[in-house]
């Protein structure tokens, strides 16, 4: 019996071995850590649009545990929840002329924060419909359908029950109102709880973004279709916004990122994102020789199998702004930027936390190269106390 089990025991070290040498044979990469923030375990949206409410919520839980308080799991039910809430009075008073669907921004976090409170996982997990994990296409159909037709007024005047009708389908969905709820043997109510244990002051965090057509170091309000309550940006240049993402991990501060993954050089299951130079065949040598006289299909196969670091793309403001300007950067996710990392050719990438779960070769994050980062970012969130002075005095 016991050699029998020594020998399972071999078996399974193998296994594991083997398993572990695959996951890194699947990446060229090779990172070295030059800076990482503590975080909260990864987590999974599933089949929802919530990104926004993930990256976040992770974002102000690493601000916790940097502030020396204990490690803590916040319900991104309840920003979903207050969100919708607001958003539906927003939707109706712009006769339907504004985005109405499961997606947010990072402010909605800190507004919800600052309005509502905030509650642990554990007091409102928000799954009132029969599954374990988000599972949020009916829920966000039946919501945008009800709106429609409050919006098309066959009454020629609103009623007074339209909102309580849409609070009721909310409350089926993710649950009723919390008022007061203990934890850890102590009562809070959201609000008390959010000043009391979390300390989090919505008012420390900003967003910031780089673009060319508002004037640097203004103010302005970013036209992606998620940003429905109009909130504003800081807008610096492309280096500024670089060096501010870097100081604020520099200080030990984390950063909420928000951006465009539909990228070609986005690769999960690779656990890298880059943004290879497409003139990558006038490089010399055996990459020259292995890529001339292909077509594009085939160079493209080549470049983006992620086998080894490549030569990247030079991003400029303008190449940045016509992206955007042409809808190839749009604000499709949200995620969390948790450390620098250089790659074994000393190329500089981010660390970076999704909400995917941990089923990809680096447990749920993915390196993000510093150029993916410049043309594919819309904005980040920021501890303001983390803005450099240099920076800060150009406003």
């Amino acid at each position: 019996m016991k050699k029998g089990i020594l020998s399972l025991v071999l078996a399974i070290g193998i296994l594991v071995s083997a398993f572990a040498q695959n996951k890194k044979e699947a990446n060229g990469y090779e990172f070295k850590m030059e800076k990482e923030i503590k975080t909260t375990p990864v987590k999974n949206q599933f089949r929802s649009g919530t990104c926004w409410s993930f990256s976040a919520l992770s974002f102000i839980e690493t601000e916790i545990l940097k502030s020396g308080k204990p490690e803590i799991n916040l319900s991104e039910a309840w920003i979903v929840r207050h969100s919708y809430l607001d958003k539906a009075k927003a939707y109706v008073r712009w006769h339907g002329s504004l985005n109405f669907a499961g997606g947010g921004a990072f402010h909605d976090v800190t507004t919800c924060i600052k309005k509502y409170g905030i509650v642990p996982e554990e007091i409102y997990a928000g799954l009132n419909y029969g599954t374990e994990k988000f599972v949020h296409g009916e829920f966000d159909a039946v919501l945008k359908g009800y709106v429609e037709q409050v919006v098309r007024n066959r009454n020629k005047g609103l009623t007074t029950a339209w909102y309580r009708g849409f609070q009721g389908i909310v409350d089926s969905y993710l649950g009723e109102e919390i008022k007061t709820f203990t934890y850890k043997g102590k009562e809070y109510t959201p609000k008390t709880f959010a000043a009391e244990y979390t300390g989090i002051n919505p008012d420390d965090y900003i967003e910031v973004s780089s673009f060319t057509h508002h004037p640097y170091y203004t103010k302005f309000i970013l036209e992606v279709p998620d940003n429905w309550a109009m909130k504003e940006v800081y807008n610096v240049t492309l280096d500024d916004f670089i060096e501010i993402i870097d100081n604020s991990i520099k200080m030990g501060h984390s950063v909420a990122w928000a951006g465009d993954v539909s990228d070609k050089g986005f690769s999960w299951r690779k656990g890298v994102a880059i943004i290879p130079d497409v003139e990558y065949e006038v490089t010399s040598g055996t990459d020259k020789e292995r890529l001339t006289g292909l077509n594009t299909k085939q160079k493209n196969e080549i470049i983006y199998s992620f086998e080894k670091p490549v030569k990247e793309m030079e991003i400029t403001p303008e190449l940045r702004q016509k992206a955007f300007d042409n809808y190839k950067t749009t604000d499709d996710h949200g995620m969390h930027i948790v450390g620098i990392a250089y790659d074994q050719t000393g190329n500089k990438f981010y660390k970076v936390k999704n909400s995917w779960d941990v089923d990809n070769i680096y447990d749920g994050y993915i390196y993000m190269s510093e150029a993916f980062i410049k043309y594919k970012a819309t904005d980040i969130m920021i501890n303001k106390k983390t803005l450099p002075r240099s920076i800060a005095k150009k406003f």
